[in-house]
Order: structure tokens, then C-alpha cells, then sequence
């Protein structure tokens, strides 16, 4: 696929993504930014530069709100002014995101708008809301999970509301590092598996 709708997360082995109490001035939760250590390696020429390399390059942007808003809607710029679309269950009057993101409140719609504003790019997905409405809509292509050895224990989880639906995955990529393992697995659809 030449522009797939990609999951970017961080997860403890326990599956968490921030820490408890993530909120506002505490957006990891606490303990959560053990979860983005590897990102000290990000310039280098090893797996984890590679890998955020390659995050850097996609085209387009698709957030949950609430991600959106504890990263202070990254200012209107996510990086190099690609389209950011905000999956949001309400938009208020009035409110007009900054830079380059806009609401959108379908899941088919904004998976659509992202692809084409992509171009031949992928598109980037952050926040577990995000990606939880993306998987249940058949939206999603491709998971890249940068598995972090800890086991957090409490916090948000990256897969808790998927409802009953069987997913089938496969790994098409591993790159170890120091203190992550970089996992791209590949959504398999329903007509690949019967």
C-alpha cells in the first residue's frame, strides 16, 4: 500500500501508553515518559533514528482529541506543517484549531481526508481513542509499536475498547535497540485470514 494509515505508539510490555493520572501538566501520566527514552536516540543512525526518521515522512497526521489536547494541539504544527485531523465526538462553536489541524467527526471521513491530503505518504495515528475507532472501522493498515521493556502496572491502555471483533496481525518488521523494540505489524483483513 503506498499510503497506509499507520499507528505510532509507545507501550510498556503491560500495554499502557501513559502512566495514571495523565492529565494537563502531567501528560505522560506518572512514570509514562519512561515509555519515550528510546527517543534520545532518535538522531542517531540506529533503529530508533531510522524509525523516527521514517514517523517524520509521513503526510499526514489523524489524532485523537484527547492526545490532541494534552499536547497542547502541538501549536497547529505536528511536524513540517503536514495536515493534523483531530478525531472528535464534538466540535464547539467557534472553536478553530490553530496552524494546520481541523476537527472531523467520522471516522470513514477523516481516514479519507488524511489519505488524500498524504499524497503517496503514510499517515501518522496518535492517541489510543484514535486508534481503537480506526481498528473497529477496518481504517487502520499498519501498527508501528515501540514495545518499551517496564511494565507500568496502571495508566491508559492502547487497546481496552476494541469491542469483540477478532483482529489478526502480522509482524513485517522488528528492529531492536538499546531499550526498545520496534514491532511494524501489518492489519490483516478479514478476507486475508478466511
Amino acid at each position: 500500500m503506498n499510503n497506509p494509515i499507520r499507528l505510532y505508539m509507545s507501550m510498556s510490555l503491560d500495554g499502557y501508553i501513559a502512566g495514571p493520572d495523565d492529565r494537563p501538566g502531567q501528560e505522560l501520566g506518572r512514570g509514562g515518559g519512561r515509555l519515550f527514552d528510546w527517543l534520545d536516540d532518535r538522531e542517531s543512525d540506529g533503529p530508533s533514528g531510522q524509525v523516527y526518521r521514517e514517523a517524520l515522512a509521513t503526510g499526514a497526521v489523524i489524532s485523537g482529541r484527547r492526545t490532541f489536547e494534552l499536547a497542547g494541539r502541538w501549536q497547529g504544527d505536528h511536524h513540517s506543517g503536514v495536515p493534523i485531523f483531530v478525531l472528535t465526538h464534538h466540535v464547539d462553536d467557534g472553536d478553530v484549531p490553530l496552524g494546520h489541524a481541523c476537527f472531523v467527526t467520522g471516522v470513514e471521513e477523516c481516514a479519507r481526508r488524511a489519505r488524500a491530503a498524504a499524497g503517496d505518504r503514510p499517515v501518522m495515528v496518535h492517541g489510543a481513542g484514535a486508534a481503537q475507532a480506526l481498528l473497529r472501522a477496518g481504517q487502520v493498515d499498519e501498527m508501528e509499536i515501540h514495545l518499551v521493556p517496564v511494565l507500568l502496572g496502571d495508566g491508559r491502555r492502547l487497546f481496552d475498547h476494541l469491542g469483540g471483533d477478532h483482529i489478526e496481525l502480522r509482524l513485517v518488521r522488528r528492529l531492536d535497540d538499546r531499550d526498545v523494540t520496534h514491532l511494524r505489524y501489518e492489519v490483516r483483513r478479514p478476507e486475508e485470514t478466511a
